[in-house]
């Protein structure tokens, strides 16, 4: 089902960092940006896309913040509200649509964390983006890494969020913690993998972004096969 990752538990913060900003900033990592992802996996450039996906997409982004801890790096992570119309009760990325008066993507995604959970962007030092992801509720979604300074603090929005966790890095990227599952949408099948962590349940595009992030710091042994 998937490739075993050995990954260090003990990796320091600082290692962490560095990993992501030297690949997030090498020359293979230009072309990033013409590349999507589609349940955590590339899409070639020749591969159509299915019938149920809408034919236009709307741009998004999301801030994948690192926290910073010198014991490791941790993912934090939001629970939406139970009561939203989509995607309600889910485990996500902070985020939303890219707006008019938003400069890029980057711009979005601080924006949308000071409106949902209060992050401040003076907190987020911005490291890259990671490929685009296509969702199936129409949104092309740009995934902003941001590395955040442990001494924030949050306001929560609880309109759109009901709670907030963080993740550790090192669990997140290691592929042994993913189980394939089998979803529908508009009756067709598709394969995916979720990660579970305590009580909750990471799945769909927001599993796909945190697996592209281990594609990133891990480097081929990560790819899904």
């Amino acid at each position: 089902m998937t490739t075993e990752v050995d990954v260090d538990a003990g990796l320091a913060s600082a290692a962490q960092r560095d990993r992501i900003v030297r690949r997030l900033k090498s020359p293979a990592a230009s072309s990033r940006g013409a590349v999507v992802y589609y349940r955590g996996k590339p899409v070639p450039a020749d591969q159509q896309l299915p019938a149920t996906m809408p034919a236009t997409l709307q741009p998004a982004a999301v801030l994948v913040p690192l926290i910073d801890h010198m014991q490791g790096l941790t993912l934090l992570l939001t629970e939406r509200a139970g009561h939203l119309r989509r995607h309600a009760g889910q485990v996500s990325f902070p985020g939303g649509r890219i707006e008019a008066g938003d400069a890029d993507a980057a711009g979005a995604a601080l924006r949308e964390a000071e409106e949902e959970i209060g992050l401040a962007r003076s907190h987020v030092d911005v490291l890259g983006v990671l490929p685009d992801h296509l969702i199936f509720s129409g949104y092309r979604v740009t995934p902003v890494v941001g590395l955040v300074r442990p001494d924030f603090s949050l306001q929560i929005d609880s309109s759109e969020v009901s709670s907030v966790f963080e993740l550790p890095l090192v669990y997140a990227i290691d592929r042994r913690n993913y189980v394939a599952q089998r979803r529908y949408h508009d009756g067709v099948p598709y394969d995916l993998l979720d990660l579970h962590y305590e009580n909750r349940l990471i799945w769909g595009a927001t599993a796909g972004i945190v697996l592209t992030l281990a594609q990133l710091l891990l480097g081929a042994e990560a790819q899904q096969t």
